[in-house]
């Protein structure tokens, strides 16, 4: 009987084990799965940076980033978003030379990386980054942003577009919007409390 006893034992553990594995590999892996999925940044997009390198999901984490789409035609949004960053980094100081600021184009047709060189250039710690077409759109879904071309008279076109700047902490997390214009000494002090965590 003692044999019986630990082969129900042994049977039972067995049973319990499967189970586990089952309610892993039906339910909490593909939840995990789509969670991550879920995460603001995160999906399967691959962008060529003015750096020479490759902006991915994988390059969020280790810096504070702020990041932004916008377009080198852009008659005002774009331009004084990064006129703001200055700013920003002046008021934060030598905090700011851990702030890596990211300009993603969504108008890849026109925005080649030598012309996003020269647009972000100025601006310390920032780089332009672009694809194909269906790469850019790969990024703009990970970041749920939109973009929308908008024909011009002349055969001419601009692009409306989400105006936000969306930063995410040392490790890769989204962690706050900064609006458009917001005033400056709200969008320095979230990202302060980021730069000195």
């Amino acid at each position: 009987m003692p044999a019986l006893r630990s082969l129900k034992v042994m049977l039972a553990a067995a049973i319990g084990a499967l189970a586990l594995v089952a309610l892993w590999v039906g339910v909490l892996s593909p939840l995990m799965d789509k969670r991550a999925a879920d995460r603001i940044g995160y999906g399967d997009y691959a962008l060529e940076t003015t750096e020479g390198t490759t902006f991915t999901s994988a390059s969020l984490p280790g810096q504070v980033t702020a990041v932004f789409f916008g377009f080198t035609h852009c008659p005002d949004v774009c331009p004084t978003t990064l006129g703001d960053m200055m700013l920003w980094q002046d008021e934060l100081g030598e905090a700011a030379d851990d702030l890596r600021i990211v300009f993603i184009t969504i108008d890849p047709e026109r925005d080649t990386l030598p012309m996003l060189n020269d647009y972000v250039g100025w601006l310390p710690g920032a780089l332009g980054a672009t694809g194909t077409p269906e790469q850019v759109k790969a990024a703009e879904d990970a970041f749920r942003n939109f973009s929308q071309k908008v024909p011009l008279e002349g055969g001419d076109y601009t692009m409306d577009h989400t105006s936000k700047v969306m930063v995410f902490d040392r490790n890769g997390e989204f962690a706050d919007t900064i609006s458009y214009q917001e005033d400056p000494a709200s969008a320095v002090a979230k990202l302060r409390v980021l730069l000195t965590a």
